[in-house]
C-alpha cells in the first residue's frame, strides 16, 4: 500500500516517519518551505521511544501524478480548507482518507469534497511539537494511532490499514468504534483547552484554585451535554476518567492550545470551542461556561490578525 501524509508537522511528521523507517511507502505532501527543510536535515524525531532520521519522499502542490491507497491527513483544522485542493488528485476511487485533525467538522467537509465512502474514523493521541531546529519532539511515551469504519464493520479494507500500521513503532489499533472515540477526544480537547486558555494555567493550578475544580467539572458537563444531544454519547467510564483528569490536584497538564497561546501563535479557537458551541446553540444546550472560552479566545484571535 501507498500512503501520502499531508503534513509533515509534528503529528504527521512522527506517524508518517515511524511508518517510513519501517519500510512501508510513505510520501509526504508538504509546503515549498518545509520540503527545503527536509531536504536538507532529513525528517528527525526525538523520542522517549527511539530517536529516528529519514530521507522522506516528498511532493509539493502540483506534483501529484497518481491516487494513493491511503491519505493521512494531518494538518490543523484551520489549514483544512487551503490543503484539501493541494492533495485532491491523491484520491481515487479506493482511496481511503484517514484524517487525524480536532474537532468533528472537517468530517462533513471531507465528505462533502470527497463523498463519505472514502472516510474512515481515525484518532489519534500524542504529544508533540516541532523545535527551532524543525525536528519533531514526542514530549511523553504514548504514541496512539485508532482508526475504523464510521458505522464500526469490520471491513477487507481496514483489516489491510490496519496490517500497514502494525510493526512501525507505536501502538496502532483497528476499533469498531471510532466514531464515539472521536466524539470523546472533541469532549477532552474542548474541555482542557477552554479550561487552561480560559483560566491561563495548567489543570493542577486552577483545581488548587478557589472553585477552580467546580468550575472545570462544570464546564466539562457542558461539553459532555452537547455531545450527548448532537454526537455519539460518551461512555461513563470515559466521562469518570476526564472528570478526574481535569480536576487533579498538582497535575502540570495543558492542552496544545493552551501552549500555542501562550507563544502567541494561531489557535483553532473555531474547530475545537467554536463549533460545539454552535452546535449546542442549534439543539438548545445552555453552554455559559464554554461561550465565555470561546469568546475569550475569540479576542485573542482577533488581536494576532490585526498584529
Amino acid at each position: 500500500m501507498r500512503m501520502l501524509v499531508v503534513g509533515a508537522g509534528s503529528t504527521g511528521g512522527y506517524f508518517g516517519g515511524r511508518l517510513a523507517a519501517a519500510g512501508k511507502d510513505v510520501t509526504f505532501l508538504v509546503r515549498p518551505a518545509r520540503a527545503e527543510q527536509l531536504r536538507r536535515t532529513g525528517l528527525q524525531i526525538v523520542s522517549p521511544a527511539g530517536d529516528l532520521s529519514i530521507k522522506p519522499q516528498l511532493l509539493t502542490a502540483g506534483e501529484i501524478s497518481a491516487p494513493f491507497d491511503i491519505v493521512l491527513l494531518a494538518v490543523k483544522a484551520f489549514s483544512l480548507a487551503a490543503t484539501v485542493e493541494d492533495f485532491a488528485p491523491a484520491v481515487g476511487p479506493n482511496t481511503l482518507i484517514l484524517p487525524v485533525l480536532n474537532g468533528m467538522k472537517h468530517m462533513d467537509v471531507l465528505s462533502a469534497r470527497f463523498g463519505a465512502e472514502r472516510l474512515a474514523g481515525c484518532v489519534c493521541k500524542i504529544a508533540t511539537v516541532l523545535d527551532q531546529e524543525g525536528r519533531i519532539a514526542h514530549l511523553a511515551p504514548f504514541h496512539d494511532l485508532f482508526y475504523g469504519e464510521r458505522d464500526g464493520a469490520l471491513t477487507d479494507r481496514m483489516a489491510a490499514i490496519d496490517a500497514f500500521m502494525k510493526g512501525a513503532g507505536f501502538d496502532a489499533r483497528l476499533s469498531s468504534s471510532i466514531e464515539r472515540e472521536m466524539w470523546e477526544k472533541w469532549i477532552l480537547l474542548a474541555s482542557l483547552g477552554a479550561i487552561n486558555c480560559l483560566m491561563r494555567g495548567a489543570v493542577g493550578d486552577i483545581a488548587a484554585a478557589p472553585g477552580g475544580a467546580e468550575f472545570a467539572a462544570s464546564l466539562l458537563d457542558e461539553a459532555v451535554a452537547t455531545v450527548r444531544a448532537v454526537g455519539t454519547a460518551p461512555s461513563d467510564a470515559f466521562v469518570a476518567a476526564a472528570r478526574d483528569q481535569l480536576t487533579r490536584q498538582g497535575s502540570t497538564q495543558t492542552s496544545s492550545m493552551y501552549r500555542d497561546l501562550k507563544q502567541a501563535k494561531r489557535i483553532e479557537a473555531e474547530q475545537i470551542v467554536g463549533d460545539l458551541v454552535r452546535r449546542a446553540r442549534e439543539a438548545q444546550i445552555a453552554t455559559p461556561l464554554l461561550s465565555a472560552a470561546f469568546a475569550n479566545l475569540s479576542i485573542y484571535q482577533s488581536g494576532l490578525a490585526a498584529e
